[in-house]
């Protein structure tokens, strides 16, 4: 997420060498968190680095997708309802919804999930009336507490007041039987 200069910045330094992973714990501590120190952590974090507030670019996700790309299926799907597909009730409760709770996704696949080849992950976002240069996004994927795969995204600019779409594809790696 794109945020304030106060929890968490986009970063300027072009040094990308490895250096010894950072604790959730360490990079709280930090008065500005970057991208690069996000790629140090060493597993998943309790809860996001930035809070809500630091979206000074009105950044929505509005629709998320996961598919098999060997098979077309869809794995998992979820869209946040237009202001048309809620009622008055419906508005009244996101209203009083707590902001955090919406950045949270939770899914639970089978363990065939893991036997799959090649993924493609759909992200639908808004952008608000401000520019967006240089969008980031990284996305870490562990497995009891081990990092299978990193990804590190950069949308480049992002025109204000836009309906974005990207699909990611993953080649799954292979898990040891120690993992399984």
């Amino acid at each position: 997420m794109i945020s304030k200069m106060r929890r968490c910045s986009s970063s300027t330094s072009a040094d990308n060498r490895i250096r010894e992973p950072l604790t959730e714990a360490e990079l709280r501590a930090r008065p500005i968190i970057t991208p690069e120190d996000v790629l140090r952590l060493n597993k998943i974090t309790d809860d996001y680095l930035c809070e809500p507030d630091a979206n000074i670019y009105d950044i929505e996700f509005t629709r998320f997708k996961i598919r098999d790309l060997d098979t077309d299926q869809i794995l998992f799907e979820i869209a946040k309802p237009t202001s048309e597909e809620l009622d008055i009730d419906d508005l009244n409760l996101e209203k009083r919804d707590d902001t955090s709770a919406a950045r949270f996704v939770r899914y639970q696949f089978t363990p065939a999930f893991l036997l799959l080849k090649h993924v493609g992950a759909t992200v639908e976002f808004n952008v608000g009336s401000k520019p967006v240069n240089k969008f980031r996004m990284i996305e870490r994927h562990f497995f009891r507490d081990r990092l299978l795969k990193s990804f590190d995204f950069e949308f480049g600019f992002c025109i204000p007041n836009s309906r974005n779409t990207c699909e990611h594809i993953y080649d799954f790696p292979q898990l040891s039987e120690s993992l399984s």
